[in-house]
């Protein structure tokens, strides 16, 4: 008899550690679709958000929906460098640097099943948060808790821990074609 080449699976009990990254959109999209359906399961969700906070998105109304089961919180200040962004540095450090005690309280709480720190990638990568934080975060992670991380330009220090990286690459986008964000769909 042949033996079987299939993997032998280990238990459904290890949080994973999870990453989408790239310059293609879709990140923040496929984290709220893994709160979604976390919810179906009763898992309780905590979305913070290190550099939205300006403009007013659609997945804050929708995540509303979800609760009390979902908890979003938008601390940052906005875009960094792009856009509208008009504030000093100072001030978008302060509000990454609340955003990461936050979620070092949130991790340590074990109150949650998932955690998605959105855009922390975009965050280390602009240099308001030093990649060592990161890297802390998810090494005191729980055993159980599934972590995910989104944002452009994750580090490969970052990469290395993760048990799944997905990059999001940009093909085409309606950007090019001279379209601005749109609601519903961007944001």
């Amino acid at each position: 008899m042949e033996k079987s080449s299939s993997p032998k699976f280990k238990p459904n009990k290890k949080g994973l550690v999870i990453i989408y990254t790239g310059n293609g959109k879709g990140k923040t999209t496929a984290a709220l679709g893994m709160a979604v359906r976390a919810v179906g399961y009763q898992w309780k969700v905590l979305i913070l958000q290190f550099i939205k906070g300006s403009w007013t998105y659609g997945e804050e109304k929708g995540v509303k929906l979800l609760s009390p089961s979902v908890e979003m919180k938008k601390l940052g200040k906005g875009f960094y460098k792009i856009l509208d962004d008009k504030l000093p540095e100072a001030e978008h450090r302060k509000a990454v640097e609340e955003a990461l005690k936050l979620s070092q309280e949130a991790i340590a709480s074990q109150k949650y099943n998932l955690i998605i720190l959105d855009e922390i990638n975009v965050a280390v990568s602009c240099g308001l948060l030093k990649v060592e934080d990161v890297v802390q975060l998810i090494q005191k992670k729980p055993a159980e808790l599934h972590l995910v991380l989104t944002g452009r330009d994750a580090k490969p220090q970052i990469i290395k821990l993760s048990d799944l990286c997905t990059e999001m690459k940009e093909v085409k986008h309606p950007f090019q074609q001279g379209f601005l964000a749109q609601k519903g769909i961007d944001y």
